[in-house]
């Protein structure tokens, strides 16, 4: 089963990885939030089996205090992140100096894109492969959720699924849109965006002529 982690839960597990371990007051002086958002994290790592939890007695009288460790499954997921080779190609294939070499490798990126998503979307009404690609990311370790907005369909991604690289380039948003809108078989509008200070993405049809043919199960 795919682990949907955001990227605190991976700065989390890379600092109990780092420490050998920890505490929820180490992890609250170093992420600077309550012990509360800092339980209910972990308490999702526990039950997603990538950290493990230990009594440990201090000296003298006392409770004892709980230890957070990364478990095996834990450290693959951490060795999981593509991130900054992601971010690598993609600084490459931008500094191509040939105008039609550049464009040709983009548009072969976002070819296979769609065909990747687009043999596990299928067809069907744009409600339901609004469905279909939610669920598909979300199975491939996305953080996204299916919403709804004036009888519209709307994906959000909780999360950037690679802030590094769309913090120093928006055209990787501007291909994200174009490979959702074939995939969806609509024209998709990136109404939120995290590069513009948003807490989220959020993706979804431009023409109001849609509404008729959306149906959302809630």
């Amino acid at each position: 089963m795919r682990t949907n982690l955001d990227t605190y839960d991976r700065e989390c597990l890379d600092l109990l990885r780092r420490g050998d371990g920890g505490s929820v007051h180490d992890l609250c002086e170093d992420f600077g939030v309550t012990p509360t958002a800092i339980r209910q994290r972990l308490s999702r790592l526990l039950e997603q089996d990538l950290v493990t939890r230990e009594a440990v007695r201090l000296e003298g009288r006392g409770r004892p205090r709980h230890i957070y460790r990364v478990t095996d499954r834990g450290l693959k997921e951490l060795g999981n992140n593509y991130g900054d080779l992601a971010r690598i190609l993609w600084t490459e294939v931008k500094r191509i100096d040939d105008v039609a070499t550049r464009a040709a490798v983009i548009e072969g990126v976002r070819t296979a894109l769609v065909s990747h998503y687009s043999s596990q979307v299928g067809e069907g009404t744009t409600a339901e492969r609004f469905a279909r690609l939610a669920q598909v990311m979300s199975e491939s370790g996305f953080d996204v959720e299916l919403d709804e907005r004036n009888g519209l369909p709307i994906l959000r991604e909780k999360n950037c699924p690679y802030p590094e690289l769309a913090g120093c380039d928006p055209d990787i948003c501007n291909l994200e849109q174009d490979v959702f809108a074939d995939v969806l078989g609509t024209p998709i509008e990136l109404t939120s965006c995290w590069r513009d200070g948003e807490s989220c993405c959020e993706f979804e049809p431009r023409s109001t002529q849609l509404q008729a043919d959306v149906v959302l199960l809630k």
